[in-house]
């Protein structure tokens, strides 16, 4: 495993899904999912978190900004490999799921224990968090001792929260952002083909015409990558 530092983002190679997870095992570190949006973002904080964890290439603009940057990798979406760490892990690690509505993540959860039998699920909640409801899962955390924290609330609002989550409770983290309202069935993840091709994000500007300002970062992030200057 090997990593660049793309607009002073440090970002990790991975040459297989089998080689994060074996990567991750032992860590306690927070897991965050870097795109052309989020590497083209200007955020001295969030760059800090970045740095001290895990970045990975969970978009094509990352993947072709570390293949500039001559590191050989592969995309892992969030989406699906935080399903690859259940499966990897659910007999020797616990878990712990905060994110989106009430019904969405009761049903999660529910699929969950159906499609993982043997999945740990120590406590859950949803994302809509209240002044001190950080301190109360804190003392959830200590409590039952969580192995893993998957925490679905969009960036940066999940980095900023997990990086204080984590100084209390040291465990491997990982924001999720929408993941949960697609596992439950609420919203669609892109067709098989756009996913294949790189195209997911055009799949959601279609689905989503209100994204085309943060669509945009994709074609400044990959101008950027064409002349070089990441």
């Amino acid at each position: 495993m090997e990593n660049r530092f793309i607009n002073k983002k440090k970002v990790h190679s991975f040459q297989s899904k089998d080689a994060f997870l074996s990567f991750i095992n032992s860590k306690k570190v927070i897991l965050i999912a870097l795109n052309a949006e989020k590497l083209n973002k200007e955020d001295e904080e969030l760059d800090s978190i970045i740095n001290k964890n895990v970045g990975y290439p969970d978009g094509v603009g990352a993947v072709l900004a570390l293949k500039r940057k001559g590191l050989q990798t592969i995309k892992i979406a969030g989406a699906e490999f935080w399903l690859d760490i259940i499966k990897k892990f659910s007999e020797s690690k616990s878990f712990y799921l905060i994110g989106s509505s009430e019904e969405v993540i009761k049903k999660t959860v529910v699929k969950l224990k159906d499609d993982f039998p043997n999945v740990n699920i120590v406590g859950y909640r949803n994302g809509y968090l209240k002044s001190g409801d950080d301190k109360v899962l804190i003392q959830e955390f200590k409590e039952k001792n969580p192995d893993v924290v998957f925490v679905a609330m969009g960036s940066p609002k999940q980095e900023l929260l997990m990086n204080d989550f984590i100084k209390q409770h040291p465990a491997l983290y990982m924001g999720l952002g929408g993941s949960f309202d697609v596992y439950s069935g609420l919203k669609k993840r892109a067709p098989r083909v756009f996913i294949k091709l790189g195209l997911e994000w055009l799949y959601r500007l279609l689905k989503e015409p209100t994204r085309l300002n943060r669509q945009a970062n994709l074609l400044k992030f990959g101008w950027k990558i064409l002349i070089n200057k990441i």
